[in-house]
């Protein structure tokens, strides 16, 4: 049992996506990786900070993700930042099309986990944020701690 715990974890987490993007839709893909991609990803080693996704041919592709040569891999290593192609259903890659048509919207990796043994990346159909927008969304959840903060307060002083 504790092997499945240790299967289902969050390899990379792109915490930079959430904060320059406004996120509409999140959807679960699979990639397509070789041996050592896997290898490399179960080592616990990735980043999703400069990664971004873009069709091509009617398929969606995962670009600019590094994911780091197998340090014990021989002649077959992967290339760092190759082009992944990621595996969705074809309604979600028509509804994904869709939506990226519109002016300002873009596909972001937003996290690489495993789940049940097979790597999957979360990507989000994204806008892009202003500065204020950034601001102020910052603002909203330093307001929102000090609110709790407050609370918890007064209530231990009622205790």
């Amino acid at each position: 049992m504790a092997k499945k715990n240790q299967e289902d974890r969050v390899i990379a987490s792109n915490r930079k996506a959430r904060h320059d993007f406004e996120i509409l839709d999140t959807f679960e893909a699979g990639m397509v990786l070789t041996g050592t991609e896997v290898k490399s990803l179960r080592e616990g080693k990735a980043s999703l900070v400069d990664g971004f996704c873009q069709f091509y041919r009617d398929e969606l592709y995962i670009e600019n993700v590094y994911i780091p040569e197998y340090l014990n891999g021989s002649w077959t290593n992967h290339a760092a930042r190759r082009r992944r192609k990621l595996l969705l259903h074809r309604q979600e890659l028509i509804k994904i099309e869709r939506k990226i048509s519109e002016a300002g919207l873009t596909v972001v990796p937003l996290s690489l986990y495993f789940k049940s043994g097979r790597a999957k990346v979360e990507i989000g159909v994204a806008r892009g944020k202003r500065e204020f927008d950034k601001r102020q969304t910052l603002r909203e959840k330093q307001d929102n701690r000090e609110a709790l903060r407050a609370m918890r307060e007064r209530n231990r002083g009622n205790a």
